[in-house]
């Protein structure tokens, strides 16, 4: 009996290999659940099944009234098989985002990150908008819920496109959805364009605002990416604001970045206040002698300012996960919509079809009196059989067959109604029911256009307050190190051969930071370029190290080497723009072993004359002479350079320093973004060399001197010009004195010579004393209007004769004994070539 018993327990054992197979199936089966029933939203409705089935229980509860948001969830339970947390995180998700769900209570805040309070104690309802688009049980398909007791919907009926208004993120088994929020205006403006037969092009609308990059978005595939930006106000030299901030992230996260990069020393601020409350406003408070506009930079460049998002617009159709583009979704989502209102068109028709049938038999029936016929029917067949014969000479009157049910139904009619009938008022309701028919197949045969008229009553009905938060723009790209505060010192030990921030005992260099790369050139006649750290290994005894910057073409090397296998020595000016990290290379190409008898950086392409010695014994006729490396041309980094002597050199000496060779650096600003560049964009401010400076004049009445490093911004909302400076070039005022009621005239030259700091020139702070208008012209002339009595009157004036060259803290002469205004230049043409001479 023991054998029986463990053979058969031996049959059922499962093999090895069904239990592999088994596994494998339950994978798969998992991963379809995961995917289509809990991760991807559907396309025919965009919907997750738990958000749903949530909207689905709202809308059976629905009574107009507030429900508490424990009870929706309990609700929903019955629908979907999954806890109520899920559900209730789902809720308040499609809550926030201000659209399908009115919300009462504390829902929580998307841009704090605060939670929302415990369902007990919020509510919710179907807001007009969703009971618009979402609902309509004529059009909606069925399906048992997981236990069999009640019915849900398959998909909703939604006529909008839902998906890309809300936006919709999940991670499923190996594969993951990310559809950015659109607007609803645009939305609608899409659809509309579709249905007209147009191409569109929709972009992202997050409700936190900012600013946003959407030139790689790529149509919201895979492989897309767009940039975010906080929106960075400059409230004075001290203090930026933070008015809104980037999808995706909160104002706790974001002030917990600026602390970190703070801390890690990238950027150098004093404190962080966070203000919010309606609107968002994170002050950020900057140290003395901060750049306000360098800073900003930095805080894109090393915080949550600047935030990169990539989209993977995936989505269920027909049971299977498809990649799209948000256009596409959009036509999709028109097209269902067109196709839900054709639906419920013909549905309607029906509906009006079977009305007017039903009240033309009753007309027949009565004003024909049949319902006499039937007073000496004995049994209920002759009655029907009755009515149906005497209602056959009216058939042709009817749009279709008269059934044996609606013989039943006439036999339904109440004496009442029959004694109180009203031919007129049957008549009126028929041709009522006819006009409301034509209307309807009007529609059926104009479909577009009724389509069309549909969407643009929702942006009626729906559209206020619903304008684009996110600015649309193209960003500059930083570079993190022309904007990363100078938090380290490099120091260099160069008996032992190791340099870096960490060595604070040895010889200092220059002040860098931890982001910079720094060149290192060594006697041998080798150079390489190398990271930063705490501590490196370069080499013993290095010749040159320094800060590199890549691409910087007017640093050049001059250098003099020997090249030790030919016996000669050569002279090379050269430019290290751009090479691979930890690489070393010669000083020039295919020169294996080289002596560096000269070197020399010179960040300006200057040029140095040297006194050279040869060696006494060597066979020159001269061995004493001069080379200026001016007569050289800068070349490639591997070329080998001119020949300076075949003979041994005794000795180089440095007999002058010379000027640069490069000649000026052409600057051009760029007014939209008050950067200057020089790659030819914008506006031409001149030829600067190693003196020159930029003057900039702004509407506050203050003026800006700043070298012409590449990293210095203009608040461009704010500037009235910005130029090369000239000292000879006066700076004429028109301004308004609060104080003391008067419009003046001043003329200054710049006294200052403090580097990117505003002055203020006007005499005093009263709150109305203000700059009517400023330049530089060296005999400006301008046209305003004055008060005179309850008018004004048209008048000029030529400055230069109103008023002499002062200090610029002088109040000056006196234009107007009353306030002026629409002051503008009508300077002669002569002034602006004179304005060209000073450059």
């Amino acid at each position: 009996m023991s054998e029986e018993i463990e053979q058969e327990v031996q049959e059922k054992k499962p093999q090895r290999n069904q239990l592999g197979e088994m596994y494998k199936d339950y994978f798969l089966d998992y991963a379809s659940y995961v995917i289509l029933e809990r991760a991807v939203p559907a396309v025919e409705d965009g919907f997750k099944p738990v958000q749903r089935r949530i909207l689905h229980a709202m809308h059976s509860m629905d009574d107009g009234r507030f429900h508490k948001v424990a009870n929706i969830i309990g609700q929903t339970m019955q629908y979907h098989p999954h806890g109520d947390a899920a559900i209730g995180d789902a809720l308040v998700n499609l809550g926030q985002k201000d659209l399908l769900i009115d919300c009462q209570g504390n829902w929580g805040d998307v841009r704090t990150g605060d939670r929302a309070a415990a369902p007990r104690y919020i509510e919710a309802r179907l807001s007009k908008f969703a009971k618009t688009v979402v609902f309509n049980p004529k059009t909606t398909n069925y399906q048992l819920a997981y236990d069999g007791r009640k019915k849900e919907p398959i998909h909703l009926p939604v006529k909008f496109p839902l998906l890309l208004a809300q936006g919709v993120e999940g991670i499923a088994v190996g594969l993951s959805t990310k559809i950015l929020p659109h607007n609803f205006v645009e939305l609608i403006k899409g659809s509309i364009a579709i249905l007209r037969g147009k191409k569109t092009q929709i972009l992202p609308d997050f409700p936190t605002g900012g600013m946003m990059d959407a030139s790689n978005y790529n149509g919201g595939k895979r492989g897309g990416k767009i940039r975010l930006r906080a929106e960075i106000e400059i409230v004075d030299r001290k203090t930026l604001a933070i008015r809104q901030i980037p999808y995706g992230c909160t104002t706790s996260s974001l002030i917990d970045s600026i602390i970190k990069a703070n801390s890690k020393q990238k950027i150098k601020i004093k404190k962080v206040v966070d203000n919010t409350a309606k609107d968002v406003e994170i002050l950020v408070e900057l140290p003395t002698n901060s750049s306000p506009e360098i800073t900003m930079d930095a805080l894109y460049a090393f915080t949550d300012c600047e935030l990169s998002i990539s989209p993977n617009a995936c989505v269920i159709q027909g049971d299977k996960p498809i990649f799209v583009t948000v256009d596409e979704l959009l036509e999709i989502a028109t097209g269902q919509t067109k196709d839900l209102l054709e639906w419920e068109l013909k549905i309607r028709e029906q509906e009006l079809l079977d009305k007017w049938h039903l009240a033309s038999l009753e007309k027949i029936f009565i004003e024909n009196r049949i319902y006499q016929l039937i007073e000496d029917c004995e049994s209920w067949e002759e009655v029907l059989e009755t009515i149906d014969k005497a209602m056959q000479p009216f058939a042709k009157q009817l749009w279709r067959p008269i059934t044996q049910e609606d013989i039943i139904r006439l036999t339904e009619i109440k004496i009442k109604r029959i004694s109180k009938y009203n031919k007129f008022q049957a008549d009126e309701y028929l041709k009522k029911l006819e006009d409301e028919l034509a209307d309807v197949r009007h529609d059926l045969a104009n479909l577009v256009d009724y389509a069309i008229a549909y969407f643009k009553r929702l942006l009626k009905d729906f559209g206020k307050e619903k304008e684009r938060k996110t600015k649309i723009m193209t960003f500059d790209t930083i570079d993190a190190v022309e904007v990363v505060v100078n938090n380290a010192k490099l120091y260099v030990n160069r008996k032992e051969g190791f340099m870096g921030y960490g060595l604070k005992k040895d010889e200092f260099v220059e002040e860098c930071s931890d982001l910079d790369d720094v060149i290192v050139f060594h006697k041998d006649g080798t150079y390489s370029v190398v990271k930063i750290a705490e501590k490196v290994f370069i080499g013993k005894n290095p010749l040159h190290l320094a800060i590199w910057r890549k691409g910087d073409e007017r640093m050049i090397y001059n250098v003099v080497y020997a090249d030790l296998d030919k016996g000669a020595n050569y002279v090379k000016r050269f430019a290290v723009t751009a090479i691979t990290r930890d690489r070393k290379y010669p000083i020039a190409n295919k020169v294996e072993k080289a002596k560096i008898l000269h070197f020399s950086a010179n960040p300006n392409g200057e040029a140095e004359l040297l006194h050279i010695q040869l060696s006494q014994a060597c066979k020159a006729k001269k061995k004493d002479f001069e080379y200026d490396f001016a007569e050289l041309a800068v070349k490639g980094r591997s070329a080998r350079g001119n020949l300076l002597s075949k003979y041994p050199i005794r000795k180089i000496q440095v007999k002058r320093q010379g000027e640069s060779t490069l000649g000026a650096l052409q600057i051009w600003f760029e007014p939209e973004t008050g950067r200057l560049n020089s790659s030819g964009y914008g506006q031409l401010l001149g030829d600067f060399e190693e003196e020159d400076r930029i003057l900039a004049l702004y509407q506050d009445g203050s003026y800006e001197m700043t070298n012409y490093e590449l990293s210095n911004r203009f608040e461009a909302e704010e500037l009235l010009l910005v130029q090369k400076w000239n000292a000879e070039q006066p700076i004429t005022a028109v301004y308004f004195d609060g104080e003391r009621k008067t419009t003046y005239v001043k003329r200054f030259l710049i006294e200052t010579s403090t580097l990117n700091s505003r002055f203020e020139y006007l005499p005093n702070n009263h709150r109305s004393t203000k700059l009517l208008w400023a330049g530089t012209q060296l005999a400006p002339k301008i046209a305003f209007e004055q008060r005179e009595g309850r008018s004004y009157t048209a008048n000029e004036a030529q400055l230069a004769e109103i008023a002499d060259v002062t200090g610029w803290k002088a109040l000056g002469s006196k234009l107007h004994d009353d306030k002026i205004r629409n002051v503008k230049e009508i300077g002669p043409k002569e002034n602006e070539e004179n304005q060209k001479a000073l450059f």
